[in-house]
């Protein structure tokens, strides 16, 4: 199943997180983040997706290492739309935060000073869409977009602004 297959499934499910409120939500404050920083609007997408990247990675370990639940966990915990430099600790180590940086410059031409300021900004709002998959009625079942995300069956369809921009035209925001 692909991301946004995922999101739109949520969306329509009543006990999953997802909302059109909460969707709309995440973009505004990407859209604030854009004026706030003058930053072009395509430009800021293409480094939610670099960080998305960044974050299926470290998800991934997480996973992988501590479990499913821990995954599950560090999405519950930090997700939002304010910022959270604590989860930018937990998902990086300070080489993976100049990388991520300069990978953003790189690609989008935004300062790699920029971008560390972003992203506990960032963070919080990536880990937001993906709870959006989370099963209100039953926390501990599978949350269908962090499992889509974590790309569980391999097919490598995991692009987070592709899925966000798609979830914008569907409630046409």
């Amino acid at each position: 199943m692909s991301l946004f297959n995922a999101i739109i499934g949520a969306l329509d499910s009543p006990d999953r997180a997802a909302s059109p409120d909460g969707i709309g939500a995440i973009l505004n404050t990407v859209q604030s983040l854009s004026q706030g920083t003058q930053a072009n609007p395509e430009n800021l997408q293409s480094a939610m997706s670099i960080v998305g990247k960044y974050v299926r990675s470290s998800l991934q370990e997480k996973q992988n290492n501590e479990g499913e639940a821990n995954a599950q966990a560090i999405v519950n915990q930090f997700s939002g739309t304010s910022p959270s430099p604590q989860v930018v600790q937990i998902l990086f180590s300070h080489p993976q935060v100049e990388q991520i940086a300069a990978e953003v410059e790189k690609k989008t031409g935004l300062s790699a000073n920029m971008i560390q300021s972003m992203l506990p900004s960032l963070v919080p709002l990536v880990l937001q869409f993906l709870q959006s998959g989370t099963d209100m009625s039953n926390p501990q079942n599978t949350n269908s977009v962090l499992n889509a995300f974590l790309d569980a069956d391999g097919d490598g369809d995991v692009d987070i602004a592709d899925a966000m921009q798609m979830a914008s035209r569907h409630l046409g925001k």
